[in-house]
């Protein structure tokens, strides 16, 4: 008897770009919700922390949503959570490290006594409404990362999340390839695969390999003090640094406050084990000789308030770099974060340090030939790719019908699509609100593009301000015009500019308070035609102008 139940998969985030990874699938008066993550701003977005997906859809069906199901705990796929579970209380599922970096967030945010949680085991499944959800062991570069396989009425869908293939991980065991094959035999409907890595061919090499690369490092640099950059995340990393560092004899020290934050949950938890007596505080390292000190810490993508970063320029409060410090950066650059990276390198090289930065590092997303091993495990009907830009879901795309999957059965989707998939059919049938949400301080959602234009039009140009007094009534000119400048020119050594931008402000107001019923718009707007086509003329800038009026009796 045929199946003619559907599923939709509606996808909020996660695709056109790497981070933001937010997909929600709904069956009936039920849904699911996987993952819940944020991205970063890109430079055009000034004074913005973190950009969160945008849940009107969620929003619009809050009474239908039975939970969030996370993969794992990097920010990209949970740093949105404290801020859509104060709109959506729904419960949590995750695996113990992950639930443990959410909880950081939510005792942040005031939410841990208001939010369910619930720690999910690998192999164990748990039921939410019509969805059963089991959690498969995979690898990743963080430990605890899990695969979904999500059981509906119209059949399984493979979520991998973050995964890569790892033989000898350092923590904990190999993903579970044995069960992806058992349920490929049983049949799977779709397989959502993560895309990161679809253009570099071959393997992944394992986290293990560079623990190799570490020890050659430390025995190479004996009489130097070693510091680290990686990503705070990085679990394993730090664990094969302070593997190193106690070979070698060496105190550790952690700085960067998400590095400290990661680092003391996985520690409780039983996911880094470090030696007694090995870590130190910052104050404590004057009590060593550079020999006897390596400091892991944050700012390995160049991120202006990281710890590194502000070592590089000088601004750190405890650490001084100098040609007596070999700095390890431990992974590569984020698209679009290479400039800043660049800089922050060039910064310790002028202070005499030494910097390496080739294989220090291996990814933690699967490669072509770990992919192929995923479609030929699972022999899904349908191939959603997912987890990259556009050009890396086409090419998955491509990978995928190379592996069997018919051309029809792979849909390489946007946000907000929402695809209906069945037995006998798949196709995109609506589509839901999306977009973004720009997080700035504790304003979420206030800042939008009319803001950033202004702030961009301030960065670019300045701004300058026109200061008058009218008398009430009559529109007479009691004072000014006065002029300010910010971020424009330096006033003192402009004094001929801006006196004659006075005179310019002065016969746009004779004009206009001509006529004594002319309103406050109609001033400004005078005020600011001819002050921005003067400045134009002698300086080819557009700054800011805002013109302010008082009026006196």
């Amino acid at each position: 008897m045929a199946n003619d139940a559907k599923i939709k998969i509606i996808p909020l985030g996660g695709l056109e770009q790497i981070g933001m990874n937010i997909t929600a699938f709904e069956f009936n008066d039920n849904i699911v919700v996987v993952d819940c993550g944020q991205s970063f701003p890109d430079e055009e977005m000034l004074g913005i922390d973190c950009v969160i997906p945008d849940i009107e859809f969620l929003r619009e069906n809050k009474k239908k949503i039975k939970g969030f199901v996370i993969t794992h705990g990097h920010e990209d796929h949970i740093g949105a959570l404290p801020f859509v579970l104060k709109e959506i209380n729904a419960p949590v599922y995750a695996t113990k490290l992950t639930m443990g970096i959410i909880e950081g967030k939510l005792v942040e945010h005031e939410l841990m006594d208001v939010v369910k949680r619930k720690v999910v085991k690998f192999g164990q499944s748990i039921h939410l409404g019509d969805f059963r959800i089991e959690f498969i062991k995979t690898n990743h570069s963080i430990a605890d990362a899990a695969a979904l396989a999500i059981h509906t009425p119209a059949g399984v869908i493979i979520h991998t999340g973050d995964f890569k293939v790892d033989y000898t991980p350092v923590f904990g065991d190999a993903i579970n390839l044995p069960r992806f094959s058992d349920l490929g035999k049983r049949g799977v409907l779709a397989l959502m695969c993560d895309s990161t890595n679809v253009l570099r061919p071959g393997f992944t090499p394992s986290e293990s390999e560079v623990g190799r690369t570490f020890d050659h490092i430390f025995h190479e640099h004996t009489k130097k003090r070693i510091i680290i950059a990686t990503f705070a995340s990085n679990v394993d990393r730090v664990q094969q640094i302070i593997n190193t560092a106690y070979k070698y004899n060496r105190k550790v020290i952690v700085e960067g406050r998400s590095m400290i934050n990661v680092i003391s949950v996985a520690r409780e938890l039983g996911y880094i084990k470090i030696p007694d007596n090995t870590l130190i505080t910052i104050e404590e390292m004057e009590n060593y000789t550079d020999d006897q000190l390596v400091l892991i810490t944050t700012g390995s993508q160049g991120e202006s308030m990281a710890a590194l970063s502000r070592m590089a320029a000088s601004i750190h409060k405890k650490v001084e770099i100098g040609p007596n410090d070999t700095i390890v950066f431990s992974s590569t650059p984020i698209p679009g974060n290479e400039k800043a990276v660049s800089k922050v390198i060039n910064e310790l090289y002028e202070k005499g340090a030494d910097v390496i930065f080739q294989d220090t590092h291996v990814s933690g997303h699967a490669c072509q030939e770990e992919i192929k091993l995923m479609y030929s495990l699972i022999k899904p009907k349908y191939a959603i790719p997912v987890h990259g830009e556009f050009r890396h879901l086409r090419e998955h795309g491509k990978l995928a019908q190379r592996m069997g999957v018919e051309k029809e059965n792979v849909f390489i989707l946007k946000s907000g699509d929402v695809l209906e998939l069945g037995e006998d059919s798949g196709e995109v049938v609506d589509e839901v609100p999306h977009g973004t949400v720009l997080v700035d301080g504790l304003g979420v959602g206030d800042i939008g593009n009319i803001v950033l234009r202004d702030r961009q039009s301030l960065a670019e140009s300045g701004i300058i301000i026109v200061v008058i007094t009218l008398q009430r009534f009559t529109n007479q000119l009691l004072a000014g015009p006065d002029i300010v400048s910010r971020g424009f020119v330096y006033v003192r050594e402009a004094e001929e500019l801006i006196e004659d931008a006075r005179y310019v402000v002065e016969d746009a107001l004779d004009d206009v308070l001509s006529d004594p019923k002319a309103d406050w718009a109609t001033i400004k707007n005078a005020i600011k035609d001819n002050l921005s086509d003067y400045i134009w003329s002698e300086m080819k800038r557009r700054p800011v102008i805002i013109p302010i009026i008082t009026e006196v009796e």
